[in-house]
């Protein structure tokens, strides 16, 4: 099962985190994945500069609330197919 964490601390927060997380939740549901995506929100991930961080096995990806749906197929469902 892959891991991803979406950061929920002050910046992120202010920057859409929580548009991310039901983009996120909206295609795990579309796509029939919740045997394959473990989502978690996580306080600060000590990125702040870059927008909404987001952790998949291990690696930070910037997200925003317009970029969620394209790095979700690019760089998360991408790993698990």
């Amino acid at each position: 099962m892959l891991k991803v964490s979406v950061c929920v601390g002050s910046s992120c927060h202010l920057k859409g985190s929580y548009n991310v997380i039901q983009t996120f939740q909206q295609i795990i549901e579309e796509d029939k994945l919740y045997d394959k995506i473990e989502m978690e929100a996580q306080f600060c991930m000590r990125a702040c500069q870059r927008g909404v961080s987001v952790t998949v096995d291990s690696e930070v990806i910037s997200v925003s609330p317009e970029t969620a749906r394209e790095i979700f197929y690019a760089s998360i469902l991408s790993r698990i197919k």
